[in-house]
């Protein structure tokens, strides 16, 4: 008999060799209907394998993202039988699950392939799931695996097996096409009930610009019609609000392709936006003892060498700057924490000085790949809301609590109510990807899993997600279509004070290195205004709004009277225009719902002559007549954050 531990913490006893299948059932029949796969110990696995050392034990459905990964795994291999069988002769390279349902990477050979073909192979897919044929598994030996794909005259197979080791290889087949494959996958092909193909692209196979581009189709699949309408709504509603179309109606930012790639340019009401969350935060450091500072946008290649940034991200970075004196090289500033180390070194530090806190929102540049770029999400210069606490040991837990503090206020300021907090540690099984030794990485560690426990918090832990120098604390935002974020982060970090010699002196009047605790809850200022604009559509909280209100007059004799109202409502520190247009009011109020500005102020002849406005609010409609001084504390009232 051997032991299985539940994730609700019982333990139940099975025979030597019994499968996931039947445990699920044990369990329930309903549970065993919609299982998917099953986590042993960690890994996941096939439902149909056997379990023959007490292990600890979950049932994956499509409520968990490991049952959703399996279930779009299996669905890329569905898609290629598909693909086989309508195209014979096709060669395949990988087909993974990802984020958002699957792909397969395929070589047509000289046929052109489009979009248009997707509606005959979905039709195939479906067909072909139907048969409910199951998904089996067989391990093989290189040799065999060698002699199979030889004969089927499949190169890419050929060239993933070169680096495999014999013993590790295994195979799944479901009904007549089998693949190299480490699994794992659903029970079978009848569980995919509604699929979608989503959109074709070129990639290149291995991601060697060198070897031939293939021909890659995602898709995407779910357990029920239903959940798939559901899944092509909010696409439809993403669209709407696709930050890069919101920007440019809204007049928020610019690109340009002469001043280059992935260089944002701000606009006068991008500008206004990104200065009041920049001023807000400024507020709430402040209140929380930070100290502002402010660095060079460069910084010589040496102190990136001592950081160790140019060792990790030096290819990947802009190139050295060199000036006409030899060896002398500078780099566009890639991360603010190296100059933050030197201000820390500038002058001598007694332990009566710590916590330092040094906050400061600075400008860094990073090569992205011009594949890679995505509106403000994904750019090559980027403002970042950087701050690092230099404190001795015992004060990390206390710093790194306040942190979190700050960044949940920050998220309730905005609207974010849904996140997750994610504990990234360093891969156990790859250490040399990162800086330090075990002693500090495992002080580290611990600091960021005691303190979430004292706040409370609930987490999920990420092997191998860890920033080079420090473990971290990462917040997962999901925004109102249900998308997750990764917004806001929190390191601690014993490596850094030590590359530069950091120090102060102790109580015990010694020297000792303080700890680095690196923190940003925006992350960079165009990501989270990015992600921003699509949590709320445009609709900015009324802070927020960079223009708050529109006056609106009636005709051309009340414009005197708008832009007195204007006036004093800048006088109050709102902002907004007058909108002088020779066009009828409705046409105006239209125009302002469309641009999302929050109030719109009707004057005519009555509100001049009783000092007063005609209010609409954006989305809302009509409120009724009020009092300038009466608008002005209703609107106080509703922009308090």
């Amino acid at each position: 008999m051997i032991k299985i531990t539940l994730p609700d913490g019982s333990v139940r006893e099975y025979d030597s060799g019994v499968t996931g299948m039947q445990v699920a059932t044990s369990i329930s029949e309903g549970l065993a209907r919609v299982a998917l796969s099953i986590k042993v110990n960690g890994e996941v696995w096939d439902l149909s394998r056997s379990i023959t050392t007490d292990s600890e034990v979950a049932i994956l459905t499509w409520n968990d993202d490991e049952g959703k990964s399996t279930f779009w795994h299996s669905s890329a291999h569905l898609m290629a039988e598909a693909l086989e069988e309508l195209y014979p002769g096709v060669k395949l390279g990988i087909g993974p699950s990802i984020d958002t349902g699957f792909y397969y990477d395929v070589d047509f050979g000289d046929r052109e392939f489009s979009s248009d073909e997707f509606p005959n192979i979905e039709k195939k897919m479906i067909e072909l799931a139907r048969e409910k044929n199951a998904y089996v598994r067989k391990d093989i030996s290189k040799q065999d695996a060698v002699d199979y794909f030889t004969e089927k005259g499949d190169q890419y197979k050929l060239d993933l097996l070169k680096d495999l080791e014999d013993g590790t290889i295994t195979f799944y087949t479901q009904g007549n096409f089998t693949d190299l494959c480490r699994g794992p996958h659903i029970p079978n092909t009848g569980s995919i009930k509604a699929l979608k193909l989503m959109n074709v692209a070129g990639a290149y196979w291995r991601g060697d610009v060198t070897s031939k581009q293939l021909t890659r189709i995602y898709g995407v699949s779910f357990p029920k019609q239903k959940e798939l309408n559901h899944y092509l709504e909010i696409l439809e509603e993403a669209k709407k609000r696709d930050h890069r179309k919101l920007g440019k109606e809204m007049d928020l930012f610019a690109f340009s392709e002469t001043v280059g790639m992935g260089l944002p340019l701000w606009l006068p009401k991008g500008t206004i936006l990104r200065e009041r969350l920049t001023d807000f935060m400024k507020s709430a450091q402040i209140k929380a003892g930070y100290l502002p500072v402010i660095t060079p946008n460069i910084g010589s290649k040496a102190l990136y060498e001592t950081s160790g940034h140019w060792a990790k991200y030096g290819e990947d970075s802009f190139q050295p700057i060199r000036t006409p004196n030899e060896g002398e090289e500078y780099l566009l500033k890639p991360m603010n924490c190296p100059h933050h180390c030197e201000i820390f070194k500038s002058r001598p530090k007694s332990y009566r000085d710590l916590p330092v806190r040094l906050a400061e929102f600075g400008t860094v540049y990073r090569y992205e790949q011009s594949g890679e770029l995505h509106g403000l999400t994904r750019v090559r210069g980027f403002t970042q809301d950087d701050a690092h606490i230099f404190c001795t040991e015992d004060q990390v837990k206390e710093e790194f609590i306040k942190v979190i503090d700050l960044v949940l206020y920050v998220f309730r300021a905005l609207g974010f109510e849904e996140y997750t907090a994610q504990i990234s540690l360093r891969d156990p099984e790859n250490k040399e990807k990162y800086i330090g030794d075990d002693e500090a990485w495992e002080k580290s560690e611990k600091a960021i899993v005691v303190a979430c426990e004292e706040k409370g918090m609930n987490t999920v832990t990420e092997l191998g997600e860890a920033a080079f120098y420090g473990p971290k604390l990462d917040f997962m935002v999901k925004d109102a279509l249900g998308r997750s974020w990764q917004l806001g982060t929190i390191q601690v970090d014993y490596n850094l004070p030590k590359r530069f010699e950091l120090e102060y002196v102790g109580a015990d009047n010694e020297k000792h290195t303080p700890v680095m605790i690196h923190r940003a809850p925006f992350g960079s200022l165009e990501r989270f205004i990015a992600v921003l604009i699509e949590h709320c559509g445009g609709n900015f909280p009324l802070w927020l709004a960079p223009e708050q209100v529109a006056v609106l007059p009636i005709s051309e004799k009340h414009a005197e009277y708008a832009d007195k109202v204007f006036a004093a409502l800048q006088d109050a520190g709102i902002t907004g225009f007058v909108d002088h247009r020779s066009e009828k009011t409705g046409r105006k109020i239209r125009d302002a719902e469309i641009a999302k500005v929050p109030f719109m102020l009707i004057v005519g002849e009555q509100e001049m002559e009783s000092n007063s406005v005609a209010v609409r609010r954006h989305g809302e409609g009509d409120l009724g007549t009020k009092g300038l001084e009466e608008f002005v504390k209703y609107f106080k009232e509703a922009s308090a954050v």
